[in-house]
């Protein structure tokens, strides 16, 4: 079975940290700078508390505890005292902690919710082109695997690797004050523990983006897999699938392993590096305290005991530091991607001429209304200063010259001339690939030509705003994608203020109102899975329905019948043949059958026009079509 495309999500790194960290930093409080401002508050609070908890462990054995060694009846409320301050102290570091994670909870959700509500937003602005260039796999995995990195970076990693450095640098300059030789004894070590963290965070993060390329493979897959249950259980292609599913699962069970065993050995690892950078101030502690004989005026048990603690807080700061850099790396990786997509080229739109309503004045002339009065007209306002004109919305369409490829080194429509008045169904037949689905497109605007000139109602249509322009065209495709929703709200997708009565009619053009009041709730009924519960057929007379409440003048039919049986192709005929009175219809069909009593039929071959004319006439050409015709041609 084909796979889905590996995902960009392999890369271990972003192309630029720091820029992104800092995008990152700015996203999640630049907006939210009395938050921000609060979380340092709270960090400094913790800060402190830790360099006061040290500062005061030796206070209170050189002051409370060793004068007190021996004494017969020693005082004790100083003692009480001063464990009071102390235990006041430190419950305020615990409420500001816990105030300051609520904080971080509350500010990394809204900060998330405002990423997904922007790259949502992109999405929908982004050309189709996007679409058919990165897969789809791909692009949900910015919205989940992406998302949860940096939902981990901002309301985890962010605030502990501030707190951490901002801890480190205040328990420095402490441990500095107390003792500057057991202080370079601390560097020491420090610098030996950031060598080995850094080498094995090198090798954990490359294993890491391999881990979440191989997971993308696998969500893929898995998607493919289940889009495709049908086809895989009519060519019993399930052991198959279910191995190559295993080859992959495999892969990512692999990466997975080396990546968690060399983040377990991480702690290891630094945990006895600081035993052993514990047990050097010790001996080094213990050594200066002998050679000062204990004084107060010289290096003091209870300083040496203060300076043990905060070499602790310092190598648990330093580790943290360095734990937290390689989550950061991997979740700037998975932000950067997340702006990548954010940051992509939306669907640009100049034009100006737009879709109004329209009526007429006691001497005929087009006027625009505030009222919808069921007559549409284009709103064409002139740059050269003249009086705006309205021009009534008929679909009279017109390529002329017209060349275009996907990409720029490579034509697939060349010199495409064609006219349809209003009104007139023009066929298109060739085989796949041929530029039939292509010319459609282009009447859109999903893409834009090349070269030549399109033209609607006498308006080139690069003048047309998308929105308005795409307003006034319908499209009935072969592959129907249903909404999640009821068949009533899939109806009037259409037209999203059409009323009950509106959906009903539309629906008996389609002559789908006699199956939906089959179904369990009528026009109620609810549909998911893009309607697995209804038939091809059942699927395609909604979309004709859907696309008739739209009442656009122009309408375009991608092989719309194609998956339709014949007796339902029979229901669908008398409302298409509605449908598509009084309106220019474009069609493209294998069936040569729907396309006899067009107006103009073109066929077409590698993106040229090789035939065109009536049905009558090209059967007396006894060319390309009279061969299809006959069957003495297939389509390919």
């Amino acid at each position: 079975m084909p796979r889905m495309p590996r995902m960009s999500g392999g890369r271990t790194t972003a192309k630029d940290p720091v820029k992104t960290f800092k995008r990152v930093v700015s996203i999640v409080f630049g907006e939210h700078k009395r938050k921000f401002a609060f979380i340092v508050f709270c960090i400094i609070i913790s800060a402190f508390s830790i360099v006061y908890s040290s500062a005061f462990l030796g206070a209170f054995i050189d002051d409370y505890v060793i004068p007190i060694i021996g004494v017969t009846d020693p005082d004790w409320e100083p003692v009480v005292m001063a464990l009071v301050r102390f235990g006041l102290i430190v419950s305020v570091s615990v409420i500001f902690n816990y105030v300051l994670s609520r904080t971080m909870v509350t500010l990394s959700q809204e900060t998330l919710y405002d990423i997904r509500d922007k790259m949502f937003r992109k999405l929908e602005s982004l050309p189709i082109s996007y679409f058919d260039q990165n897969a789809h796999g791909m692009i949900m995995s910015r919205f989940s695997n992406d998302t949860d990195t940096l939902n981990q970076l901002i309301s985890h990693s962010l605030v502990q690797l501030m707190q951490a450095i901002i801890t480190l640098a205040m328990v420095f300059i402490t441990m500095v004050i107390n003792s500057i030789p057991l202080t370079f004894v601390v560097l020491a070590f420090a610098f030996i523990t950031m060598g080995v963290t850094k080498s094995i965070s090198r090798k954990s993060q490359k294993q890491f983006g391999i881990q979440q390329s191989v997971l993308g493979d696998v969500n893929g897959y898995i998607e493919e897999m289940m889009n495709g249950q049908r086809v895989i259980k009519v060519f019993c292609h399930e052991e198959a699938s279910i191995d190559e599913f295993c080859a992959i699962n495999g892969r990512l069970r692999k990466s997975m392993t080396k990546a968690n065993t060399l983040a377990n050995i991480m702690g290891p690892v630094t945990m006895n590096l600081g035993n052993l950078q514990y047990v050097a101030v010790v001996i080094a502690g213990a050594v200066i305290v002998i050679l000062s004989g204990g004084r107060a005026a010289g290096y003091t048990v209870g300083a040496l005991a203060a300076f043990l603690q905060l070499s602790r807080s310092f190598s648990n700061n330093v580790n943290q530091i360095s734990q937290q850099m390689n989550v950061v790396l991997l979740a700037l990786a998975g932000a950067e991607r997340i702006f990548e997509l954010m940051d992509e080229k939306s669907e640009t739109d100049n034009g100006y001429v737009t879709l109004v309503n329209a009526t007429k004045d006691e001497n005929g002339n087009v006027i625009e209304s505030d009222k919808r009065t069921g007559m549409w007209a284009w709103r064409h306002p002139h740059q050269d200063g003249s009086p705006v004109t309205y021009t009534p919305l008929e679909g009279d369409i017109v390529m002329q010259d017209v060349d275009f490829g996907y990409v720029p080194d490579k034509t697939v429509l060349h010199d495409i001339s064609l006219y349809a008045k209003p009104g007139q169904k023009i066929a298109f037949v060739g085989s796949t690939g041929a530029g039939k689905t292509t010319i459609t497109n282009l009447l859109n605007r999903f893409y834009d030509i090349q070269d030549g000139k399109i033209r609607f109602d006498g308006i080139n249509i690069n003048k047309i705003k998308k929105d308005d322009l795409r307003h006034s065209l319908g499209m009935i495709l072969q592959d129907t994608n249903l909404f999640t929703g009821t068949i009533k709200e899939n109806i009037k997708f259409g037209k999203l203020d059409a009323t009950d009565d509106e959906v009903i009619a539309a629906a008996k053009l389609a002559n789908a109102h006699d199956f939906i009041m089959m179904m369990p709730d009528g026009y109620d009924t609810m549909i998911t899975n893009n309607g697995e519960s209804l038939s091809q057929g059942q699927r395609q007379l909604l979309s004709i329905a859907r696309a008739a409440i739209a009442d656009p003048p122009v309408l375009v039919m991608d092989e719309a019948t194609s998956s339709i049986d014949t007796h339902t192709e029979t229901l669908v005929q008398s409302g298409m043949d509605k449908l598509m009175a009084n309106r220019t219809v474009f069609v493209i069909a294998h069936r040569l059958s729907t396309v006899r009593n067009s107006n103009a039929i073109m066929v077409l071959d590698h993106g040229r026009i090789i035939e065109r004319g009536t049905h009558e006439q090209l059967l007396a050409l006894k060319g390309t079509y009279y061969r299809l015709y006959t069957g003495s041609l297939e389509l390919d």
